[in-house]
């Protein structure tokens, strides 16, 4: 036969029972029905009456102890099942399950001091209330009723000046909480807007980023192009300071023969040259005479100068054929042969474009060596004042090597005016 146990109702701890009732669940008891009932029952009035009056012994517990000890056992209690406990438990057992009566726990000691403790604070509250009351009513019974009236009337000014201001209140309230409402709706279109910014603003970042990546881009490419230009500038000071005519016409004066690029002009007696060489310095005359035309912007009036390298020749505009720049040697030096005639058609195109250039210069270019065309030679107007044919025809190689020399003097300093005519022609 298992013991019964009892749990506290608010702490759930167990309760311990007195020895004599410990002994009467280990002992069997003598049937008395009518004699006790082992049981406490609830303070309520009507389970009392089911139930013995006698309490089991407590040993000495107070008052407020014992108190905690009426509750009705549903648990196996062979010695206490007597037919008056049963009737009670199968009673009370209906009304706890058709809701007429709370099921009535155990409580421990310290639960029951904490119960007790809440139940005096109740009580003074309610004996508090209860002599306010009695205040109330005493002061009342003094009043006179013309001060009730009066009071009355006070009061009742009091309580529409207080209703007034409450329906004040609440239409103020309601209007707040319409701007409540309101506001919530403007505070949901901010943070709608809020977002829509942010996102611009996350996108005008990354179009910020995308445009300084290019802005890098083009400032690398801008300042590979300056790089470019400066050095193109500098390339092109360079060239303009540089005279390209005395780059490719190189002319040297200084001996007894005349020289032009590397090729001697004319051979004497005791220097032999080969008319291949002399053929190609004609070449080269020819070509640096039809430059310094193009330079100038000049057209020659009776001949047309035609630079053919060791072929070179002059065409005749006047119907004299074709006047040669070169010979093999073979032609004769007692006749007016086509290489004196191209030789004097020659300086008859230099001197055409030393009048062009002493005309563009307002006539304060000189020569050194003044050009006659019709007789065919050069005069040293400068030195000694004599004059060299550049014709073969009856001519010593002497003075034909001397006159072509001062035909390249000439074409020497033309060469020093070049630049000058070139960088006008071209602009800064």
């Amino acid at each position: 036969m298992s013991p019964t146990f009892f749990l506290c109702q608010r702490c759930n701890q167990p309760l311990k029972l007195s020895q004599e009732l410990c002994a009467m669940q280990k002992e069997p008891l003598k049937a008395q029905p009518c004699a006790s009932t082992p049981t406490k029952t609830p303070v309520s009035g009507e389970l009392q009456a089911r139930t013995s009056s006698r309490p089991f012994p407590d040993s000495g517990r107070t008052t407020q102890e014992s108190a905690c000890c009426t509750f009705t056992l549903l648990g196996e209690f062979t010695t206490l099942r007597t037919l008056n406990t049963i009737q009670n438990t199968v009673l009370e057992t209906f009304e706890i399950l058709s809701g007429q009566k709370d099921v009535d726990h155990p409580l421990c000691d310290e639960c029951m001091d904490n119960l007790l403790r809440q139940l005096d604070a109740q009580l003074t509250l309610v004996e508090s209330d209860n002599q306010k009351y009695r205040s109330f009513l005493e002061r009342e019974s003094l009043v006179s009723e013309e001060e009730k009236e009066a009071t009355h009337t006070e009061l009742l000014a009091e309580l529409r000046a207080l209703e007034q201001e409450e329906a004040r209140l609440a239409q103020e309230l309601k209007d707040i909480d319409h701007h409540c409402t309101r506001i919530a709706a403007e505070l949901g279109a901010a943070q709608e807007e809020s977002k829509a910014l942010n996102q611009q603003e996350e996108q005008d970042w990354m179009d910020y980023s995308a445009l300084k990546m290019d802005q890098l881009e083009l400032m690398d490419q801008l300042s590979s192009v300056e790089t470019q230009l400066a050095y193109a500038q500098r390339q092109l000071r360079h060239l303009r300071k540089t005279n390209i005519f005395s780059i490719t016409f190189t002319i040297s004066d200084e001996g007894p023969l005349g020289i032009i690029n590397n090729f001697r002009l004319g051979c004497l007696p005791d220097i032999q040259v080969g008319w291949d060489e002399i053929n190609a310095a004609w070449g080269q005359t020819a070509l640096l005479l039809f430059s310094l035309a193009k330079i100038a912007g000049l057209q020659f009036q009776r001949y047309q100068l035609v630079p053919r390298g060791n072929h070179s020749y002059l065409k005749s505009l006047t119907g004299d054929g074709v006047l040669v720049l070169f010979s093999d040697g073979s032609h004769s030096v007692f006749l007016n042969n086509k290489f004196d005639r191209g030789m004097k058609a020659f300086l008859d195109c230099l001197q055409q474009f030393v009048e062009e250039v002493e005309k563009a210069e307002e006539e304060c270019f000189f020569l050194p060596y003044k050009i006659h065309v019709k007789e065919g030679m050069m005069e040293d107007s400068w030195g000694s004042g004599r004059c060299y044919s550049i014709r073969t025809h009856l001519n010593t190689e002497d003075e034909w090597v001397k006159a072509l020399k001062c035909m390249l003097t000439n074409l020497k300093l033309l060469l020093a005016w070049a630049p000058l005519r070139l960088s006008g022609a071209q602009g800064p």
